[in-house]
């Protein structure tokens, strides 16, 4: 790392966190008498118990705050939220679309929900939610086959478990997305997201990543139409790019953050899966694991090959999960058990 960073420690429900946002509401900072704030996800449990307000107060001092929601008739019917992004006031909030480190894919996890972020300023708030039932990963699936990159096929244990065993349970449930799993599916893993200034939301994919181990993302649109009752529209992939540039010979990295600048996008990428916690991923894709993190900016083009430049190198750290950039101050967020850690200019 070629600058030490201040560090702070916090704690929100016993959890630890999972990727940073930018509060934009002058209301909400007032309320809480910050000068700045961010919000998390936290890992484990439903999307309505697991979002959390970060402030750095006037006096300097950091608090977190537990933030309350009301998700009506979706509440308990979702889990892994990781990822944040902010379009016109909304914040979304984004579920892995993935499963447990030994599969199979779990429906509750693929999931959007968003909420007014001005109205934290008063409490209670409505928390939209849509499950997706595997939509979102036929869209990308049938991208990914038709992209102008090489994603690197899944090994004959991550297709078991993530792909036939999520078919097998859905068929002796007479679940209706069963029909969106095919045979060969890659299992995505979304890590990160950030909408563009066209209104397209980019997902940062922890896996799958390419031939050449780079990190891929996907660009979606129709992410507002999910939330309308009648008619409900679905996400439909836009274009699929790799990350070039960015990852280390022989080795495999997927995104672990992403943030909209005013020039572009910036990133953290970094291992597939975590060592030692019994993911197939990485037994079936060892040189995934290794890998310490990356912070790294990029823009779009017209090319799929989108070349990443090198921020900085995050060594020794494998587990940063959130960036906020605001007015050039960088801020991360560490994995951490039953706590949050914050890293900051």
């Amino acid at each position: 790392m070629t600058a030490p960073l201040r560090h702070v420690e916090l704690t929100v429900a016993g959890n630890e966190a999972s990727d940073l946002l930018p509060v934009l509401s002058p209301d909400l900072l007032a309320a809480h008498g910050a000068r700045r704030g961010l919000w998390t996800v936290l890992d484990e449990g439903p999307v309505e118990a697991c979002v959390a307000l970060l402030v750095q107060l006037n006096d300097g001092s950091w608090a977190a705050h537990h933030q309350g929601f009301d998700a009506g008739h979706e509440a308990g019917r979702t889990e892994d939220g990781e990822a944040l992004a902010h379009r016109d006031g909304w914040v979304y909030v984004i579920g892995s679309h993935f499963g447990s480190k030994g599969g199979p894919l779990r429906p509750k996890r693929a999931f959007f929900a968003r909420f007014r972020e001005a109205d934290a300023a008063h409490g209670v708030v409505k928390l939209n939610v849509v499950r997706n039932q595997f939509r979102l990963h036929r869209a990308i699936n049938d991208a990914l086959a038709a992209a102008d990159i090489d994603p690197l096929p899944p090994g004959e244990r991550v297709h078991q478990r993530f792909i036939l065993e999520t078919q097998t349970r859905g068929t002796e449930k007479a679940k209706g997305w069963v029909s969106r799993l095919l045979a060969g599916d890659l299992p995505l893993n979304v890590e990160a997201a950030a909408f563009t200034p066209a209104g397209t939301l980019l997902l940062g994919l922890r896996f799958p990543v390419t031939t050449a181990g780079e990190p891929i993302m996907v660009e979606i649109e129709g992410v507002e139409g999910m939330f309308d009752a009648d008619p409900r529209t679905w996400p439909s992939v836009v274009r699929a790019y790799a990350l070039t540039g960015v990852t280390p010979p022989g080795s495999l990295t997927g995104f672990r953050a992403l943030t909209a600048t005013p020039s572009g996008f910036e990133a953290v990428v970094g291992s597939i899966d975590a060592l030692g916690k019994g993911s197939v991923l990485l037994d079936d894709h060892p040189t995934g694991g290794e890998v310490t993190c990356t912070h790294v900016r990029f823009t779009l083009g017209p090319d799929a090959a989108v070349a990443g430049e090198v921020v900085d190198d995050l060594a020794p750290f494998h587990n940063v999960e959130g960036l906020a950039v605001v007015d050039g101050e960088r801020t991360y967020v560490t994995d951490e058990d039953h706590r949050i850690a914050l890293w900051h200019d």
